[in-house]
């Protein structure tokens, strides 16, 4: 049988421009929005607020999917949303706008993720999802790699043209918008859930299996406390300080190193997916993500203490791996025990609520920051990382290989 089908890989291409066109601009985001005057509190507000807008989308946009049984038109429309933003933010610096533009990047986000995942979960079967969703996140996070790697040349050569960068994300952006149209719909079955309002996904409670309910309880808890990797990228910068790296001839300041940083762990990600994704179906998807679990305690716990550059781009290495671990294991573990007819509902059900919890994570972040210093910010989210590893351990049941 053929794990990695037309469909998913077609995609995975899909997915690997629009997170170049996405991640190009990512990882220089926070450092522009400072320059323009924004706060470090302000800052989380923002991220946490755009990813709630995706989040809560996600839930109504994954029912409507499911209540059409068409996935095409909104993978389209949402990949569509997000191309367009990216030259929106260079235009104009206004707080408003600001906020207006990265709205809509992941409004389009909020469109498209549930039904393109459902789309994958329709091209898998139970003992292939871990593979699935792995290859399509290695190559999501490819872009992610790539994206970066793209923005770091840039700077090197024209330092602060943060604006000409959102101008050249749209390029990447459009040709992702374009390999959809050799995609094909298949006819879906139809949600029994019926219509409702913009909330009306969260009905998928009073439907959903018991294992279904535990473990999107788990995952909740742990969301409600890990803020956006916008912070990381902001220590990694105030870690470094005033010092520099020279390689290869070149020097590279706060800035690039902060850039190279992220593209290194990207790198790592996207290469672990689908190692990750194979030992997810061989060893069952609960013991994989709780090694990425004790990872992503241990990375918080290094950022904590201001490290070396050296130290910085190992406790990338390790926090990649941890992303390998959870990212698409997660949602093929959703997807598994999901409804079939629901499955969009049931992804956009828990990433909803998922981005409620990051908003509210990143809000709390930002203000320990600003009032008690950066070391409890991430001291308190890698002891909270191991309160929810004993949860797992004692409340979910293990998911044994198929």
């Amino acid at each position: 049988m053929r794990i990695i089908t037309r469909t998913v890989l077609i995609l995975s291409l899909v997915s690997l421009f629009a997170d170049i066109a996405s991640e190009m601009l990512y990882p220089i985001i926070p450092v522009y929005l400072k320059d323009i005057g924004f706060s470090v509190l302000w800052i989380g507000v923002l991220e946490g607020f755009v990813n709630f807008t995706a989040g809560i989308s996600k839930g109504y946009f994954g029912k409507l999917s499911d209540e059409k049984g068409l996935r095409l038109p909104f993978i389209k429309l949402g990949y569509l949303l997000s191309a367009v933003s990216k030259p929106l933010i260079g235009f104009f610096v206004a707080p408003a706008w600001i906020f207006f533009v990265r709205t809509l990047d992941r409004l389009g986000k909020g469109v498209r993720v549930a039904a393109k995942d459902a789309m994958l979960s329709g091209e898998s079967t139970r003992e292939t999802k871990g593979r699935v969703f792995g290859f399509n996140r290695g190559l999501d996070t490819t872009g992610a790699t790539i994206g970066p790697a793209l923005a770091l040349i840039f700077l090197l050569f024209y330092p602060g043209e943060y604006k000409t960068l959102f101008y050249i994300a749209f390029i990447p952006g459009l040709i992702s918008v374009l390999f959809i149209f050799l995609l094909k719909e298949k006819k879906q079955p139809m949600s029994t859930m019926g219509k409702g309002n913009f909330f009306s996904f969260f009905n998928y409670w009073k439907i959903a299996g018991g294992e279904y309910k535990t473990l999107i309880k788990g995952l909740l808890l742990f969301a409600l406390f890990n803020s956006s990797d916008v912070f990381l990228l902001l220590k990694t910068k105030e870690a470094i300080g005033d010092d520099t790296l020279r390689f290869l001839g070149t020097t590279f300041n706060s800035d690039t190193i902060t850039i190279a940083a992220y593209v290194f762990y990207n790198l790592v990600f996207a290469l672990a997916c689908y190692p990750m994704g194979i030992l997810a179906d061989r060893l069952g998807f609960k013991k994989v993500f709780l090694g990425g679990l004790v990872l992503f305690a241990v990375v918080y716990s290094g950022f904590a203490f201001n490290p070396s550059i050296a130290g910085i781009f190992s406790l990338f290495v390790v926090y990649g791996i941890y992303a390998a671990a959870t990212d698409g294991v997660t949602k093929a573990w959703v997807t598994n025990i999901a409804h079939n007819k629901n499955t969009a509902t049931a992804i956009g059900f828990y990433t909803s609520c998922q981005s409620i919890c990051t908003l509210l994570a990143s809000i709390i972040a930002g203000f320990v920051w600003d009032n008690y210093g950066s070391f409890y910010t991430f001291i308190s989210t890698s002891a909270i990382a191991i309160i929810v590893l004993v949860f797992f351990l004692l409340r979910i049941k293990d998911k044994q290989p198929q």
